[in-house]
């Protein structure tokens, strides 16, 4: 039996501040997974929704809520919260019960209503979390953090503002065609590097916005789609939802000193970021080289730059270069981020994991209009929520 799971279907509601019930939003994208699918709701025997804290008690219990939304017709229902992995992180769950042979056709589902400005941390006490740590004991709100991700590229490989534009050049033309996205403006090299600065040296045009959206999936069992007349579907050939291995030193707070490049001779050779897609890479029996297209989470412009290291796209401190080659842009040998990514979209929570794949599945199904990687046969979607959540998805035809 493989372990594969086809994707019979995606849907989007469009990105954007909408100031509404996130339940709206995902109802929207449900439909028009199913719609893509070509199914039934009556037919989803398993429903997977990505948690939004910011939502009240229906957010908490997302599968539950949208499956009521949808109108109840006693599929089972599971709810997944791992902050920016929680589309990936339902996914998983959805997997896990089809290939054990309690379902054979799922939804996932994940919607999100944001505050204005950036993402503070929730209430409560957690001690233990670094990321939780960092807010409190060093007051680093999300665009700090990124900044001192920014400054130690800077330091330790010699990144510059204007590097670090060039990626929100990049993914803001490649958002222009999508027609989900948010922010559907081509920036120029001035105009990041002349917009107000936030955590210097990243700007305004920098870091990604916070947004409203939702997306969804319809995955089916392999042996359920063939007898059911579907052909030439996306595969889900590797998940990866690890979290870090202890002694880590990428969790994140010794990453803070930016000071001397000494300290990175006794960082391991794999550390928690590179160890998402690593996992995702075995299990799918696939390397960095056979990969067609990623989309990568670019909170920061600055921290795609991380990616590109992480996914084994180059060596570590070699992303620049590969940047300014032009291969990670459409036309290119790799292209990142062809959806537009948050610099795009911005933060959905528990729906972007989940847009990532959208994008993706019409990458390599050949229906990403002029977006279109040519030739797209392998797909990998990466991403990182608080707590040491991992999430990486390798796509194939």
């Amino acid at each position: 039996m493989t372990r594969d799971l086809a994707v019979l279907g995606v849907g989007m509601h469009p990105w954007g501040k909408w100031g509404r019930n996130f339940v709206e939003y995902g109802i929207v994208a449900a439909r028009e997974a199913l719609k893509d699918a070509d199914i039934e709701w009556r037919d989803v025997q398993f429903v997977s929704g990505g948690d939004t804290v910011r939502n009240g008690y229906p957010g908490f219990v997302a599968g539950a809520t949208f499956a009521q939304a949808l109108g109840w017709q006693g599929a089972q229902v599971a709810s997944s919260y791992a902050a920016c992995a929680s589309g990936v992180t339902a996914l998983s769950t959805a997997r896990a019960q089809i290939l054990a042979g309690f379902a054979d056709v799922a939804m996932i589902v994940g919607a999100d209503t944001t505050p204005k400005g950036f993402l503070a941390p929730t209430k409560g006490e957690r001690g233990d979390d670094p990321d939780w740590l960092r807010f409190r004991l060093l007051g680093a709100t999300n665009p700090t953090y990124f900044a001192f991700y920014a400054r130690r590229r800077m330091e330790l490989f010699g990144a510059t503002r204007e590097d670090f534009a060039q990626i929100k050049v990049k993914n803001s033309r490649h958002g222009l065609a999508n027609e989900y996205a948010r922010f559907r403006k081509e920036n120029t090299i001035d105009d990041v590097l002349n917009a107000p600065m936030v955590s210097d040296p990243l700007s305004l045009l920098d870091i990604c916005a916070t947004s409203d959206g939702a997306a969804a999936m319809i995955v089916t069992s392999t042996d359920w789609a063939d007898a059911h007349g579907y052909s030439n579907y996306v595969r889900i050939k590797g998940v990866s939802t690890v979290t870090p291995a202890y002694p880590n030193p990428v969790i994140e707070m010794p990453n803070f000193a930016t000071d001397s490049k000494a300290g990175t001779a006794t960082m391991p050779a794999m550390g928690f970021k590179d160890s998402i897609a690593h996992r995702a890479y075995e299990e799918a029996g696939v390397r960095p080289e056979d990969v067609s297209c990623a989309e990568v989470y670019d909170l920061s412009t600055a921290l795609e730059l991380d990616w590109y290291e992480h996914i084994g796209l180059c060596a570590p401190g070699e992303a620049e270069v590969l940047l300014r080659s032009g291969a990670t842009a459409l036309g290119g040998r790799i292209p990142v981020n062809t959806s537009g990514g948050l610099a795009s979209f911005g933060e959905a929570v528990p729906a972007q994991a989940i847009a990532q794949l959208c994008e993706l599945t019409w990458q390599l199904r050949g229906q990403a209009g002029v977006r279109q990687v040519e030739g797209a046969n392998v797909g990998l979607s990466i991403n990182q929520g608080l707590f040491g959540h991992g999430s990486c998805v390798i796509l194939s035809k």
